[in-house]
């Protein structure tokens, strides 16, 4: 059975201003204070993991630890069926040192098109895991499908959002309106299973 969160202070272990903000957005209905883990002075530990559940539960820990409270933390990225489910776990790290997304996208469009035929399909993966700072951890993944259009459109969201549009749908994730978004996203459908499991509604 999962541990459920009786703390009413959690920290968001995330440097990335738009996961940040999409979490603390996702958090909002619960009576819990969202920390930002910079707003801590808490570092980033490096991802040496090969796994979204991997990465996310490495960052879990380490904010846990470090801040002395629970923190959730969030791996995701977009993994695009021609490029065999690249850039995957290392999304943010084709955007470089910089994060310059803009690149990142461009990358992932340049790929594509030296590949004859190249499928559009791709999908979003996302994995919370909320630890303790005893050392406890549970992980819940999402995931939605769709595909990569070019050139980006939108200025909402963050990342790959302005290159994908999801399944059904005929706006990018950079399109949408965040209500719209967090109704069908690939982290909104990680914390619907978090929420069930481990969240209290106030």
């Amino acid at each position: 059975m999962s541990r459920r969160l009786s703390e009413r202070r959690l920290i968001v272990a995330s440097h990335n201003a738009g996961k940040v903000r999409e979490i603390a957005e996702l958090i909002a209905p619960f009576r819990i204070e969202a920390i930002p883990a910079a707003s801590l002075g808490l570092d980033e530990p490096d991802e040496t993991e090969t796994t979204f559940k991997g990465n996310a539960l490495l960052k879990a820990h380490a904010a846990a630890k470090a801040g002395a409270m629970p923190a959730l933390a969030d791996d995701s990225g977009l993994c695009v069926d021609a490029l065999k489910g690249e850039p995957g776990v290392y999304s943010a790290r084709w955007a470089g040192p910089a994060k310059d997304f803009n690149l990142a996208m461009r990358l992932v469009h340049e790929r594509m098109l030296a590949i004859p035929g190249a499928p559009e399909t791709a999908r979003f993966v996302c994995v919370l895991a909320l630890a303790w700072p005893d050392g406890h951890a549970e992980a819940f993944e999402g995931e939605v499908s769709g595909r990569i259009i070019w050139p980006p459109r939108g200025e909402r969201g963050f990342g790959y959002d302005p290159i994908f549009v999801a399944d059904g749908h005929h706006l990018t994730f950079g399109e949408m309106e965040p209500e719209a978004k967090h109704a069908i996203s690939h982290r909104a459908r990680a914390f619907a299973k978090l929420i069930e499991a481990c969240f209290e509604r106030s």
